[in-house]
């Protein structure tokens, strides 16, 4: 019989849920209807959670791999009830399908492993032992969240604007976000006077969902088409452009929503300082560059949407993520400290502390 490890409890130090577990169920904010319609799913299995996380109900990286530590216990118990004492082999069945749900997003693939390796490890009582550890992946969340926060906003030492690309805010974390959770910070210590906020094509991250999270904390926020962001660099400089990521190879090669690649450009054109604020669990040392990651191809119809449908005998290509070269970026953030340049050596020396 395996020791009972003590169960962690998240205390979220946002008033923004995106993922919750109550009475023995996967709770879900609904990302897909905000900002008008603050609705959530309720998710009992894992083929329901697999679902939500393909169609976008739960996104962003962090959140992702949260909802699918959950989505592991919720496996767990149906085949426990089913199968007994044999419940393992299909539990890792089910971790298989939860793995393969979105492929670009590391955070996913790496709470999926903590939760087989748990399972595995667990004794007379597994269902409650893999809650604790999925407990455990949201409270680490939420910790590393606010670590991120610290750092990212030490390194901004002049009042101004900044400007960000989708949402890497509560929404898409177990707390206070990355990127936004830098933002936020900063504006607390009167470091941020506004923020500029991509739409983020096609699905709107940003104006929908992150001006949402800053309009509620009374964070002065304007929003921009992705277009527009280097028309406003060339006439109002932002101190930095800060972004989260949802993959970041050994290199420091930064994968995050399709639309970053354009502003790091832009941004270095423009001397605008570049910062990735993500956790450690984002750092893949074995994937050697950006070069190397499967990068998920989306319905083409999200993006006619915005058209009103498709021209007769045009195509249209989706590429949910690009690759930003570390090359672009002047700052990488995690919970451990900063990366200033990233670069393999620099990467290597974080995960190490």
């Amino acid at each position: 019989m395996t020791e009972r490890k003590k169960t962690i409890a998240p205390l979220d130090p946002s008033d923004v849920h995106a993922v919750t577990w109550r009475d023995g169920r996967l709770d879900l904010l609904d990302q897909r209807r905000l900002p008008g319609d603050v609705r959530r799913v309720v998710c009992e299995d894992a083929d329901a959670v697999i679902h939500c996380i393909r169609d976008m109900v739960v996104r962003g990286a962090p959140a992702i791999g949260i909802a699918a530590a959950y989505g592991a216990v919720l496996a767990a118990r149906l085949r426990v009830a089913s199968h007994g004492r044999d419940w393992l082999a299909g539990y890792h069945l089910d971790l298989a399908r939860l793995r393969e749900a979105r492929p670009t997003a590391v955070n996913l693939a790496w709470a999926v492993d903590r939760m087989r390796a748990a399972g595995e490890q667990a004794g007379d009582d597994p269902v409650s032992e893999l809650l604790d550890e999925a407990r455990r992946i949201h409270a680490e969340d939420i910790e590393m969240n606010i670590a991120i926060s610290r750092h990212g906003a030490d390194l901004i030492d002049t009042p101004g604007s900044v400007i960000t690309h989708c949402n890497a805010g509560a929404l898409a974390t177990g707390g206070l976000g990355t990127a936004l959770g830098v933002i936020r910070e900063a504006w607390r210590r009167g470091l941020v006077t506004r923020v500029w906020v991509d739409e983020t094509r096609p699905w709107l991250q940003g104006s929908r969902l992150t001006a949402w999270e800053l309009a509620r904390d009374g964070i002065p926020v304007t929003v921009i088409t992705d277009s527009a962001a280097a028309q406003m660099m060339r006439r109002d400089p932002p101190t930095w452009a800060i972004v989260g990521a949802d993959r970041v190879a050994a290199n420091g090669d930064v994968v995050n929503k399709i639309g970053t690649y354009s502003l790091a450009v832009v941004a270095r054109h423009h001397g605008v300082r570049f910062m990735v604020a993500a956790p450690s669990s984002t750092l893949d040392v074995a994937t050697a560059s950006g070069d190397g990651v499967v990068i998920e191809q989306r319905d083409p119809g999200e993006i006619w949407e915005a058209a009103g449908g498709a021209p007769a005998g045009a195509e249209a290509d989706n590429p949910a993520f690009d690759v930003t070269p570390a090359g672009l970026v002047d700052a990488l953030v995690t919970e451990r400290g900063v990366a200033s340049p990233p670069g393999r050596a620099a990467i290597e020396a974080l995960l190490a502390r």
